[in-house]
């Protein structure tokens, strides 16, 4: 069985800044990690290769510097890592994203045929949770969206059995052999890399693919040219100007301080004391 993992590379979202001018996020200096929702996919992909055997691949579309995060991978136990950097991929959306990774892990497929395509349910940075179904359109694979727990996958079949959580509760699903799966946050614990997968991290070469590797022809449908997404502006929320009010407790008993409380609340809110005595 063969498993192909997409990960990003994203900003740490606690240390994100907006300039002030430009209204754009500050990357300069801010440390990136392993999009958290992917590793959830990647340690199910792992246990998976673990219980029936196979291979895993990582892959990435980004800047030279996302290395690192595929060596992370590397880390924790991934077989193989493909890093898609061109500068033709410059300004990728959803849509162009979605494009360039399909067509990479088709290729890939020419040579092992790909069973299976994870997929974290979102990254923190864009939010958007469009990549994945994406690539599974384009690829013409089933798609299994917010997955809490992959119950079964049976090779001689070629079926899997995953719960999935929806509004309403959970449903249990079924689907046929390749398909993509998208994973949710909590549906398994990430696990520390062995020396042996470390010591490997530390001497592995992140196989790097420019558009003409990873068998793209039309470049018109990567980058800026291939987004037809817009961000108009990004900026902070802005900081409330009304202050809390503090009523004091001191030398007062529970009654007087609900009472100076409920004062409070309906000298601002005169329809709600109205409300209340009807």
């Amino acid at each position: 069985m063969h498993i192909v993992v997409c990960i990003k590379q994203v900003p740490d979202s606690a240390q994100i800044r907006v300039h002030p001018v430009t209204n754009t996020i500050m990357r300069q200096g801010v440390p990136t990690i392993i999009n958290p929702y992917d590793l959830f996919s990647l340690e199910e992909a792992l246990r998976l290769r673990d219980q029936l055997g196979g291979k895993v691949t990582v892959i990435t579309m980004g800047p030279k510097m996302a290395i690192e995060a595929l060596k992370k991978c590397i880390s924790y136990g991934a077989d193989d890592a493909i890093l898609l950097t061109d500068k033709v991929f410059a300004g990728s959306d959803t849509l162009a994203t979605s494009f360039a990774l399909a067509s990479a892990i088709a290729k890939i497929g020419e040579t092992n045929p790909v069973d299976m395509v994870f997929c974290g349910k979102q990254t923190i940075d864009g939010d958007t949770a469009q990549v994945g179904p994406g690539i599974a359109r384009r690829l013409h694979m089933q798609q299994l969206t917010y997955v809490a727990q992959v119950e079964k996958v049976d090779l001689d079949k070629g079926e899997i059995v995953v719960h999935r959580r929806s509004e309403g509760g959970v449903q249990v699903l079924a689907t046929r052999l390749p398909c993509l799966v998208t994973m949710l946050e909590g549906s398994n614990e990430m696990r520390y890399g062995s020396m042996d997968d470390l010591f490997r991290a530390a001497r592995y070469e992140v196989a790097e693919w420019d558009h003409k590797a990873a068998g793209i022809t039309v470049t018109a449908q990567c980058g800026l040219k291939g987004s037809p997404t817009v961000v108009k502006k990004v900026f902070a929320p802005p900081a409330k100007a009304v202050k809390a009010e503090v009523i004091k407790t001191e030398g007062k008993t529970p009654r007087e301080v609900a009472d100076a409380l409920l004062t409070s609340v309906f000298a601002k809110h005169p329809k709600l004391e109205m409300e209340i005595g009807q």
